[in-house]
């Protein structure tokens, strides 16, 4: 919606980036809210606790090519530990495992006491650093083309009215040209790169083992024209307005996440889909033989393949993307 006069006095017009942090995480923000984000959306960690486990089997895979019984696991974007506590609950005995929930909530009553609760990444970590929905949490700046194709910041106010502010320049300006070029006047890009920072900031905790961010996302040669930034309250998407009353996300430029990461990090990019088939966790149907065998069985295994389906549908879940790089 965009609105060039005051409504009701002065308009109070900002960056998507500062009024977004202001929204989620200031005081009464989104995030800070007692149901916290399950209370509005679920994330593949609320679908099932087969993607807790498949973290846990990478965990162990990790823990094995570090060659070491301890191993730590660095939960970022924790929620209310929903993760961390599965992957607890779903390690194999003999694997000592340290979690660390990184979150900028106040830590959840009666989460498991095991784990760790923190506002940001400890230090010299050897083992795995997984982000499940954070990067798209991170506040951006909004480009917009004007009618001579300039890339402006896109200002709003708390009732999500937009204006064209000043031209796009520095250091931003750079990445635009680089990772998110607009194609015309009102074309639209979120800019990414604090995002990168953050996930560079975060990868460089890993003193040895594996980092993976899984969330919605894009390349450059596929980038939205228009943007992706939208808002969730109650299990709908609604209205980007930045009130506190919903969540705000944008799609991650993946590619631009992994090349702000040293070389030391070798990046790999795949769906959710793939990497989940490759850690065990598949839609397949249990043979119907089992029915007349095990029929408590069967239910189980018929219920765990419709969860696994979800996880790992084209369309839907499957479709996020997972950077993974290891240090």
């Amino acid at each position: 919606m965009r609105e060039g006069g005051a409504v009701g006095g002065p308009p109070q017009w900002r960056g998507w980036r500062e009024a977004t942090e202001r929204a989620l995480y200031g005081p009464g923000g989104f995030f800070l809210r007692p149901e916290g984000p399950a209370g509005h959306f679920r994330t593949s960690v609320h679908a099932s606790a087969l993607f807790a486990g498949a973290v846990a089997r990478l965990l162990v895979m990790t823990a094995e090519e570090l060659d070491t019984d301890e191993v730590t696991l660095v939960d970022v974007g924790a929620g209310r530990g929903e993760l961390s506590a599965g992957v607890l609950a779903a390690v194999p005995a003999g694997l000592r495992v340290r979690v660390c929930a990184v979150e900028r909530a106040a830590r959840p009553a009666g989460l498991d006491p095991r784990v760790e609760w923190t506002g940001r990444p400890p230090e010299g970590v050897r083992g795995l650093l997984f982000a499940n929905e954070w990067l798209d949490n991170v506040p951006v700046d909004v480009a917009e083309a004007d009618g001579d194709g300039t890339a402006r910041y896109v200002e709003v106010r708390a009732d999500g009215a937009e204006r064209l502010g000043a031209p796009v320049t520095g250091a931003d300006a750079r990445w635009l040209d680089r990772w998110w070029p607009l194609s015309g006047p009102g074309a639209r890009a979120e800019i990414g790169r604090p995002r990168d920072e953050a996930w560079a900031a975060a990868v460089g905790c890993l003193a040895a083992g594996r980092a993976v961010a899984v969330d919605y996302g894009h390349v450059r040669g596929s980038r939205p024209p228009f943007g992706t930034l939208t808002g969730f309250r109650a299990g709908r998407v609604v209205a980007p307005v930045p009130d506190g009353g919903s969540d705000l996300t944008s799609h991650v430029a993946m590619d631009a996440c992994a090349a702000a990461v040293p070389a030391r990090a070798a990046a790999e990019l795949t769906t959710q889909r793939e990497a989940l088939h490759g850690l065990g966790v598949s839609g397949s149907r249990p043979p119907l033989a089992l029915a007349s065998t095990d029929p408590a069985g069967y239910v189980r295994a018929l219920a765990a393949a419709g969860e696994a389906a979800e996880l790992t549908a084209r369309g839907g879940l499957g479709d996020f993307l997972w950077l993974s790089q290891r240090v």
